[in-house]
């Protein structure tokens, strides 16, 4: 029998520095909970919105897969490595921090704030060269369907990292139901509610609920309501690396 666990909106952690607001779905900085360090290889989920001209300055990472998502406005990227990108609503960002890289994340506009999800991923290889992606993806393809965003795999579809991971986005109409097909057995999917309402093999789930499901290699999706946003993240449920 499939082992899942819930995780509401409102549990949370949060932290409001005033020019930056977060919610934590799992264990960071100063909000620490022993039962919600992780789920498998994915080790943070972070909702982030970011007052204008605001960001975070020059800091450095390693050994980590780090994807950024874009929800609303422009975020500016700097690197080590002489990349100066701007991401937007629609697009997806990876950074493969191996041996270390610093950067930077500002938002570029002056009159609205940025909002974007921070995921970090423990790799399954230490210390590889760094590096950086980024693309725009095609909106209509998640229309009632399971669009892949990221994937293991260079030549297929989406960003790509050192992990055994597939992430997917869908928009779901009322009453759609779709089916979703694990990739890898050992692999669990933390699903997170962007818009609207789901219902994941019967576990109602409203805007920012979070539920982990393993053990199994399937899962049910029925949406509720007409506007339905969901992010899929299937990931090792074991840390290799």
């Amino acid at each position: 029998m499939a082992k899942t666990v819930l995780h509401k909106a409102n549990s949370r952690g949060h932290a409001n520095h005033g020019w930056l607001n977060s919610y934590h779905s799992f264990s960071f900085a100063h909000y620490h909970d022993q039962s919600k360090m992780n789920f498998g290889v994915l080790r943070v989920l972070n909702d982030d919105t970011v007052d204008p001209g605001m960001g975070f300055g020059t800091h450095p990472h390693n050994n980590m897969e780090i994807i950024s998502i874009p929800l609303k406005g422009d975020l500016q990227h700097k690197d080590s490595m002489g990349n100066v990108q701007v991401i937007k609503q629609g697009d997806i960002q990876v950074l493969s921090a191996g041996t270390g890289i610093s950067h930077s994340e500002v938002n570029r506009n002056k009159n609205q704030e940025v909002k974007f999800l921070q995921i970090w991923v423990f790799p399954n290889r230490k210390n590889v060269q760094p590096r950086y992606d980024q693309l725009t993806l095609e909106q209509a393809k998640m229309k009632n369907e399971f669009l892949q965003i990221l994937s293991p795999n260079a030549d297929d579809e989406g960003v790509w990292i050192h992990q055994n991971a597939w992430f997917h986005l869908a928009e779901l109409e009322k009453g759609q139901v779709k089916d979703y097909r694990f990739k890898a057995p050992e692999n669990g999917l933390y699903v997170f509610v962007l818009e609207g309402s789901v219902e994941v093999d019967g576990q109602p789930l409203d805007k920012r609920d979070g539920y982990g499901i393993w053990d199994t290699n399937q899962a049910q999706f029925t949406s509720l309501s007409d506007d339905a946003k969901v992010l899929l993240m299937e990931v090792p449920m074991e840390i290799t690396a």
